[in-house]
């Protein structure tokens, strides 16, 4: 029955489509190579992946972000802030314009002499001096007040060395395959590899993380509006606060080393590791690069 079904069908299709009947191995052929263009056509669209670049962040975080603000015309809302929030008389002293002038060179002065330091003292550090640099940081601006950084101060030893084994591990993998020739040449001059002998020997260590969300009391998530970029102001006062107080530091942004030192450190899992910091006093031989930094008229442009 199939059979005949198969040449019944047969002298239909050459009764009414003789071309198909007779070119249809033509017409497949085709029809596979334009399915092959349009897919090449579609990866040739895309970017290419430079493995020299670091990843880029996590854009879902953003997106999440934004689909979670409600609309204020719902009268269901209510504001993460007190609604009968207080409102104060700013406190401000106006002060000459020449001592503004002069301020303003010292604190320049002072910070031009900031640098990234690779070789720690093991002297200790009191900790009032490390705890008035992390409320420093903390009076950084953020979305709506949301304050969405945590920082964690390690001084034991033993973490310490598990912090510096897991990073290790991490950069002796990017250094050899994930970075790429060109990341990896541009790093020579500054002479540095994935030994990272401080991590053990600086007195603390400070891991910044940012907090993609926060919780509410009842349980609720509660978003943390431009937490990337609040995080990153709170990080330049944060290194601001370091050299201030007389210590120095390094920012370190270890590649691929976030959720494990987020589980290490029991920190949970709306927090994401953004930069992690020694801080102490710089060895009786350190050495630091001699980079010129740009001038103003190559940073600035008045309009």
């Amino acid at each position: 029955m199939a059979l005949l079904a198969s040449t019944d069908i047969m002298e239909f299709l050459h009764e009414n489509l003789p071309f198909l009947c007779d070119y249809w191995p033509f017409i497949l052929t085709g029809a596979v190579c334009l399915m092959a263009a349009i897919v090449l056509f579609k990866t040739a669209l895309e970017p290419p992946v430079d493995e020299s670049l670091p990843p880029e962040p996590d854009l879902l975080d953003e997106l999440d972000e934004l689909e979670s603000m409600e609309d204020d015309s719902n009268p269901d809302v209510v504001p993460a802030l007190p609604v009968d929030l207080k409102h104060i008389p700013f406190q401000f002293e106006r002060i000459p314009i020449e001592e503004s002038q002069k301020r303003s060179q010292e604190f320049y002065d002072l910070m031009n002499k900031r640098r990234t330091v690779r070789f720690f003292s093991s002297d200790p550090v009191p900790k009032e001096i490390i705890h008035n640099i992390i409320q420093t940081a903390g009076t950084a601006p953020s979305g709506a007040h949301t304050e969405p950084w945590t920082y964690v101060v390690v001084a034991d030893p033993d973490v310490k060395a598990k912090v510096r084994e897991i990073v290790e591990q991490e950069e002796k993998i990017n250094y050899d395959r994930r970075m790429g020739p060109q990341w990896v040449a541009d790093l020579k001059p500054i002479k540095t590899d994935w030994v990272k002998e401080y991590l053990t020997t600086a007195p603390y260590l400070i891991l910044v993380f940012k907090q993609v969300y926060g919780i509410s009391e009842n349980g609720e998530r509660r978003t943390h509006y431009y937490n990337e970029m609040s995080v990153a102001i709170a990080a330049g006062i944060l290194l601001t606060a370091i050299h201030n107080a007389g210590l120095v530091s390094l920012t370190s942004t270890p590649l691929n080393c976030g959720p494990g030192l987020r589980v290490l450190l029991g920190r949970p899992k709306n927090e994401k590791l953004t930069l992690l910091l020694p801080v102490g006093y710089p060895a009786e031989d350190a050495t630091v690069p001699d980079l010129p930094r740009k001038s103003l008229s190559e940073i600035m442009v008045e309009i």
